[in-house]
């Protein structure tokens, strides 16, 4: 129970950390390139929540987590904030242009509405996403100073496809939210499959620092600049993040004829073909040919 007596005010900044080099497997370089979408977020009690980890999406959730659209979702925010007054107010913030730079705004809590959930987009993907649900700001009696989050990717369950830029696949009957992982889902299409790390890299992270008061209007999205869309300084940590990523074949073409003269052994090729090129010091691809020693049929 929040005793705080006062309101607080925080400064919201959202980092991606969506590189290359920690997610190698079909990074999305163009149409469009690796970025994120707006935030959007609210601030609330305990007994409402905008998106939840093994429950269903909402209308609202689903159509944000698949094309970026926050319409619907609004809409749910504001009809439970009028029916059980759970929802004290709603934040923005713009979209990060690429899979790395920073984004801010700042947002007001007080003690019945003490929680934070936000959402931001995974673009492009299927139905994938970060977020918070439910942080609470309020320590007893008084607010958290300064609080750092690493944040990892959510599949809304309402698109079934595996990649990045993977075409629009209903899911039915829908499934629930639930984290993905670097073996969940265990499908080596998917783009965040590496079966050699025990854990993902967070894809992006939020810092939450309390600010003081000011007579301003607050929850107005802080416009990026360019020096808030670049890497910061204590990022470079993050450069040093190399996801191995181990080069994957086909399966063998069926053996190929036999050449050689009749009576002599001859010599039959197959072959294969290279699915995922190797990244980061990952396993290098095997041999592509092989031939082996055979005896021509149907010699006359």
């Amino acid at each position: 129970m929040c005793t705080a007596s006062e309101t607080a005010q925080y400064r919201l900044t959202f980092t991606g950390k969506w590189t290359q080099a920690a997610f190698p497997k079909q990074y999305p370089v163009y149409r469009p390139p690796a970025q994120w979408s707006n935030i959007i977020g609210v601030t609330h009690s305990s007994d409402y929540h905008i998106w939840q980890r093994n429950e269903f999406a909402s209308n609202g959730v689903r159509e944000f987590a698949e094309k970026g659209e926050a319409w619907t979702l609004m809409k749910e925010v504001e009809a439970a904030g009028e029916r059980i007054q759970s929802v004290y107010g709603i934040l923005s913030a713009p979209a990060v242009v690429g899979g790395t730079g920073q984004t801010c705004t700042e947002f007001e809590v007080f003690a019945r509405h003490s929680y934070l959930s936000f959402i931001v987009r995974i673009v492009p993907s299927p139905d994938w996403f970060v977020g918070v649900d439910s942080f609470d700001l309020c320590d007893g009696d008084h607010w958290k100073e300064n609080v750092s989050l690493e944040l990892f990717p959510y599949d809304a369950g309402t698109d079934s496809g595996f990649t990045f830029s993977s075409p629009n696949f209903e899911t039915i009957p829908q499934d629930r939210i639930t984290q993905i992982t670097s073996s969940f889902p265990s499908h080596p299409a998917n783009s965040f499959f590496y079966p050699r790390l025990k854990h993902l890299p967070p894809i992006a992270k939020i810092t939450l620092t309390k600010i003081k008061k000011t007579n301003q209007i607050i929850t107005l999205p802080v416009e990026p600049t360019q020096s808030n869309q670049l890497p910061t300084g204590n990022e470079i940590e993050d450069k040093l993040i190399n996801t191995p990523l181990d080069c994957e074949v086909s399966v063998w073409s069926p053996w190929g004829l036999c050449k050689g003269k009749c009576g002599d052994s001859g010599v039959q090729h197959r072959t294969r073909y290279i699915l995922m090129h190797p990244a980061n010091n990952g396993a290098a691809c095997p041999l592509l040919e092989e031939e082996r020693k055979c005896f021509p049929d149907n010699c006359l």
